[in-house]
């Protein structure tokens, strides 16, 4: 099997090409927990697969270290779209790419034959409480809503951008509140789906800092979709304006809200290296 290790500003992958389609779901997963670990694989955040779809361009599937799978991932789309460019799986600098959570558009940027920068349409925010999803009686939006979790009594906004998080704001970001909440709040029975956790601290109407839990990995250095739904929980409790750049510890993303309520997403994507492993050891 060959892949390349990449990374979105630190959200680090295993991308591999399913094309045709040598491998089921269960194989997928499995080769997830196998590939992702830190110590007995190759080490990453998560699989991405590239695929062919009859609806869009590419199809990508995204697997997390724990074998499950996620709808969406901000970062592994921008790395998806500079491997099949790279790679030669395609000439357009704006395509389209079939995920479990709808179509998204991308815009490549290109330098010297490479791409150095996505820009992701990445859809409109889902609010409703029942579809992000989240336990309780259905509301239009949960904004600023009580949680118990930890010992602590958390304000917290849900927001989905295909996939579910949760986002609280603190005056301080420490790693400590992040490995002991993040957690607690991932595997909270009012997230029947479990969810991603993000922690923010606002620094101006146009800045804020995040520290994410991701589901099904743990903590990471950054999260696309959460920088996402983060911008989007700090305008919608008015912290913020239209436009916010999200500084995670991997890096900066632009995030903005067009009149049109669509999110729009822009950062880099990095190639780590090459290689090739053996399936057959995977035991899969």
């Amino acid at each position: 099997m060959k892949f390349l290790k990449m990374h979105g500003i630190g959200n680090d992958f295993i991308v591999i090409e399913n094309i045709p389609e040598t491998y089921d779901t269960d194989a997928l997963g499995k080769i997830s927990r196998v590939l992702c670990h830190r110590n007995f694989g190759i080490g990453s955040d998560g699989l991405i697969v590239i695929m062919k779809s009859p609806k869009a361009d590419f199809r990508m599937r995204m697997m997390n270290p724990d074998g499950s799978e996620a709808q969406m991932c901000g970062n592994g789309i921008r790395v998806f779209a500079k491997y099949v460019y790279d790679e030669g799986l395609t000439d357009k600098t704006y395509i389209s790419v079939d995920t479990m959570a709808g179509i998204k558009y991308l815009d490549l940027t290109v330098e010297n034959g490479r791409v150095t920068l996505v820009k992701v349409d990445m859809g409109e925010p889902i609010l409703r409480r029942s579809l992000i999803p989240m336990a309780g009686e259905d509301s239009d939006t949960v904004i600023a809503q009580p949680l118990e979790a930890g010992g602590k009594t958390l304000s917290v906004t849900a927001v989905s951008m295909g996939n579910p998080h949760c986002i609280s704001f603190w005056d301080k970001l420490d790693g400590d509140t992040v490995k002991t909440l993040g957690p607690v709040i991932e595997n909270h029975p009012m997230f029947p789906e479990r969810t991603n956790v993000e922690f923010i601290r606002v620094i101006s109407r146009s800045e804020i800092e995040m520290r994410v839990w991701e589901r099904g990995a743990a903590e990471t250095m950054a999260c696309g979709t959460g920088a996402c739904a983060s911008a989007v929980a700090c305008m919608l409790n008015g912290y913020t304006d239209e436009k916010v750049t999200v500084h995670l510890r991997g890096g900066d993303l632009i995030i903005e809200r067009t009149p049109e309520n669509r999110i729009m997403m822009t950062g880099p994507a990095v190639t780590v290296c090459s290689g090739e492993t053996d399936v057959e050891t995977l035991k899969i």
